[in-house]
């Protein structure tokens, strides 16, 4: 008998979502929530229903307690499993008191977890320093994470983090990076053929760079995008750019794809044939 190949792995990542009390704007001026329910809406309207959403941090704006239980009840239409990261903006003490029934943010000092996502491992590193906007990975973090993927050998791995571990070359966003630990964290991952891919927030734009012998990349949010100026003394700005996600694909059999998706409405699909001839 001829075993059923495994079919792909779909895994779906939020970030950034940064959701206030209801009523409360953001920057008195963004409506973060109604981009969430959006977004949670697009991702129900995927051809492909998503086995699992990573939300990789900064869930809420101030981490209050009246934020995260907002948050719980926007994302409660999501049918599939959602696992939940901290970033900057995010209360760890808080994260796990609104979401008691998550037991895999565990109790540490650190939100740290695996999840066996399908053919798929997900591997949560927590890269938040209270307090502060920028993020470390402590000696601890990072033993932590080579254990862990010494563990996943010979299954495709995602390592997700809040703060990208690369320069965007956005300044003031890369002087609240990753500001300890990304050179052992790159040589860890060096190590390990079978991470697919390091996927982070943060900046609220999809970036991509070459790391650890595979790809890092962000993921744009929900709702406002950090504005586009490479210029080093670039002003802190925000826009609001037509709002995506990214979605993970790992086949059975090769490497894993992503896919940025629009949380807006598009007309279509329209078809480019009719009975087999283009249509002109």
């Amino acid at each position: 008998m001829t075993a059923t190949a495994r079919p792909t792995t779909f895994l779906v990542q939020l970030t950034d979502l940064h959701i206030r009390e209801p009523g409360r704007l953001a920057y008195r001026r963004i409506d973060t929530a109604a981009y969430l329910r959006a977004t949670v809406a697009a991702v129900g309207r995927l051809v492909q229903p998503p086995d699992a959403v990573v939300v990789t941090g900064d869930l809420t704006d101030f981490g209050r307690p009246a934020e995260y239980a907002y948050l719980r009840e926007l994302l409660a239409p999501l049918p599939m499993p959602v696992y939940l990261m901290p970033g900057n903006h995010d209360d760890r003490a808080n994260l796990r008191a609104g979401f008691p029934d998550h037991a895999y943010l565990g109790t540490g000092p650190f939100i740290q977890y695996t999840a066996d996502i399908g053919g798929l491992r997900l591997v949560a590193l927590d890269s938040v320093t209270p307090g502060h906007g920028h993020g470390e990975l402590c000696p601890a973090r990072l033993d932590w994470l080579e254990a862990a993927l010494e563990a996943s050998r010979g299954r495709p791995v995602v390592v997700a983090l809040h703060h990208p571990p690369f320069a965007t070359l956005i300044g003031h966003m890369d002087r609240q990076g990753l500001l300890e630990g990304a050179v052992r964290f790159e040589a860890i991952v060096a190590r390990h053929p079978n991470v697919e891919r390091v996927v982070a927030g943060h900046v609220h734009r999809a970036v991509d760079a070459r790391f650890g012998g595979t790809i890092a990349c962000t993921s744009p949010a929900p709702a406002h995008a950090v504005f586009l100026d490479l210029a080093e003394d670039a002003a802190s700005q925000w826009v609001l750019e037509p709002a995506q996600f990214r979605m993970l694909a790992q086949p059975a059999a090769g490497p894993l794809v992503t896919h940025l998706v629009s949380s807006g409405r598009a007309e279509g699909p329209y078809p480019f044939y009719d009975n087999g001839t283009l249509i002109d």
